[in-house]
């Protein structure tokens, strides 16, 4: 806590430093072109500590953020004329009160470029693999992306005109898009034939499915691309697998890469978390001679419109797979009917026409999710062999799963994030891994190929069944709490339900108790391609904002700026040299926009006196600047609350 308090601290000295170079630029300028400057206040308020030097009162105001440069005649008064004060403000030329109003902007951007230079010197930063690759991750099912074929390990090239640079496309595109659709380019990538296919798809832009705020848009991607690596965290010499955890029989070892989980290359933990929970059985089957792998739908007895000689096949199953003791209407099975030999004679119908929609859909994730043919005879499920429909039964009653990984690959080597996708591709041998897969549920399974292992077979389990020790199992039922409060106090029924259903669907998910994290990489763009990026990122933003295609209350304030340098700053230093370069860019552009409050307003005030050589009168300024700062002055209170808001949600884990 002491910690913490002192690194906000430190971010409010950050943010004081960057308006006082700001504040700076405007006083070097105006001594230099002749202004009698009055006052240099670091910070505001009432001073509480002050001294005279060369003619200037310096203070400290008690409000130690920002700071001012007063100048001689900037203040209006009735009893005399601005202009009439030779070495005031309004008393040089318009082009000596634009080069003064200049200067404060331009000394933040100077500050940017060399924090950034520093930065690259330093090497850059150390990132997560999924922050800058353009290879997705998980695409929700319910997208247009999904339908029109695009899939987790493909790459984005674009959204619209915007060439791909970061994850942070992926919601800022779909949210900042000025109409329900948007222009993708993708490619389509074959890993194993080594092709990469463009394509260009017009999507729809729709709410997001993980998030309760209906604000938030998405075209699909909900994740990056990552590796899932299980490895000693950073620091420390181990990482223990949980107490508990399905992983503990399965042969993991430490810095082994999960890769392959029941027929699906895996390209993020979130596309993981989506096959353990997706309930559906990894089946070898024979087909015309030929064995496939299929992952079938694994269904409640309950769900499906039997008839009378299928009900009474059932029952003799269940009692042959010593499984009397569980209604049969509560058991698993397969919606497929079966002769004595395992082989499909036919599919069998849902109850419910919903529940078949997501047993078959219309778009499948790929062949391995094709339905069974009358024929099929199905030889084993997640790698065991049975030979009868009651040994099929029995094995289906536990949602297992099969995983293949990559050992021996040194993952802590951090690589340039120029080549990380290229090292991304090859760490994997690909014919390795097909050889591997088509041998499972043979009879003759292949469990360790190159680098490459099979892991024993894994029960999941769900996360509220995933006992911790006392301490922390106490403190996670009270954050379970305060999420349900929280939830009930949401007055929106829809967004309520909402809340409520992504709780749920959170503490019925299955999980493997297994820790894991991304590769790092080593982002290191040179000074002025990381200052142009952001000046494009601004560019984009400040567009989106006077469009209306962008609501200002997902943007962040003086309390979100602190709270994101405090984050980064705990992170390490060179997050800390990004940020505070970041900001500063910022507030050197933002000072710059053409708004009479800001120095980017006093420039074009002067610009129209240089061009109709007429004075503007101070009083008239006045007037035009006071409404002007109580909109800044309301905006800048809109975007506290949000930030305060949203950072409340977080420490309340909603």
């Amino acid at each position: 806590m002491i910690i913490s308090f002192l690194y906000i601290i430190l971010a409010l000295i950050a943010l004081s430093f960057l308006i006082f170079i700001h504040e700076l630029g405007h006083y070097w300028m105006a001594r230099r072109v002749g202004m009698r400057v009055e006052t240099f206040s670091i910070g505001f308020g009432k001073p509480i500590y002050s001294w005279v030097r060369d003619g200037v009162k310096w203070q400290i105001g008690w409000l130690f953020f920002g700071g001012f440069v007063k100048i001689a005649g900037q203040e209006t008064d009735d009893d005399k004329d601005p202009y009439e004060i030779s070495d005031g403000f309004f008393g040089k030329s318009p082009w000596a009160r634009i080069k003064v109003a200049f200067a404060g902007p331009f000394m933040n951007l100077v500050l940017a470029l060399l924090l950034f230079f520093g930065l690259w010197m330093m090497g850059g930063r150390e990132k997560n693999f999924s922050e800058f690759t353009p290879k997705i991750g998980w695409i929700d099912p319910n997208s247009d992306l999904y339908t029109k074929g695009v899939r987790p390990g493909d790459e984005i090239v674009s959204y619209g005109d915007h060439e791909y640079q970061g994850f942070k496309d992926h919601i800022f595109s779909p949210m900042t898009a000025s109409d329900d659709t948007l222009q993708i380019t993708v490619k389509k990538i074959d890993y194993t034939a080594k092709t990469k296919t463009p394509e260009e798809v017009e999507v729809k832009v729709y709410s997001h499915p993980d998030v309760i705020d209906n604000g938030i848009k998405t075209v699909g991607i909900t994740q990056s691309a990552s590796y899932v690596i299980y490895d000693t965290v950073p620091g420390l010499k181990e990482n223990p697998l949980p107490e508990g955890s399905p992983m503990l029989d399965s042969g993991i070892e430490l810095g082994d890469r999960v890769l392959w989980v029941d027929g699906q290359v895996v390209y993020s933990l979130k596309q993981l978390n989506h096959v353990l929970n997706d309930d559906r059985a990894l089946l070898t089957i024979s087909r015309n001679g030929t064995k496939y792998l299929r992952r079938v739908p694994r269904v409640q007895v309950l769900e499906l419109r039997l008839d009378p000689d299928y009900r009474e096949e059932l029952t003799d199953w269940q009692y042959d797979a010593g499984l009397e003791k569980t209604k049969l209407r509560q058991l698993y099975t397969i919606p497929y009917n079966l002769d004595n030999e395992n082989v499909v004679e036919s599919r069998v119908a849902f109850i419910d026409r919903d529940g078949e929609e997501d047993a078959f859909p219309d778009i499948v994730y790929s062949t391995i999710e094709d339905q069974l043919e009358p024929g099929d005879r199905i030889l084993a499920i997640h790698n065991q062999s049975v030979q009868l429909p009651a040994q099929l039964f029995e094995k289906i009653q536990d949602r297992q799963v099969n995983i293949i990984v990559e050992r021996g690959s040194d993952f802590s080597e951090q690589v340039n994030w120029n080549n990380a996708d290229a090292e991304f591709e090859k760490q994997v041998n690909w014919t390795n891994l097909d050889k591997m897969t088509n041998s499972i549920g043979t009879g003759q399974s292949v469990d360790q190929l190159g680098s490459l292992v099979l892991l024993n077979t894994i029960t999941p389990k769900r996360r509220a069944d995933f006992l911790l020790p006392p301490e922390r199992q106490a403190l996670r039922e009270s954050d379970l709490q305060k999420k349900r409060k929280m939830i009930e106090e949401i007055d929106d029924p829809d967004k309520r339900a909402n809340a409520l259903n992504i709780l749920e669907n959170q503490e019925n998910q299955l999980i493997l108790g297994l820790p894991v994290q991304d590769r790092k990489i080593q982002y290191n763009p040179t000074p002025t391609e990381l200052f142009n990026n952001i000046i494009q990122e601004i560019g984009r933003t400040l567009t989106a904002l006077f469009t209306g295609t962008l609501n200002p209350k997902w943007m962040s304030g003086p309390v979100g700026i602190i709270h994101m340098v405090h984050d980064h700053s705990m992170v390490s230093i060179r997050e800390s040299l990004f940020w505070v370069g970041l900001i500063s860019l910022n507030l050197g552009i933002l000072n710059l926009l053409p708004i009479p409050v800001l120095d980017g307003g006093t420039i074009v005030f002067s610009l129209y006196e240089m061009i109709t050589r007429r004075r503007i009168h101070p009083k008239t300024m006045e007037k035009l600047i006071i409404p002007f700062a109580l909109l800044l002055i309301g905006f800048f209170i809109f975007l506290t609350y949000n930030d305060i808001m949203r950072i409340v949600s977080r420490l309340w884990g909603g």
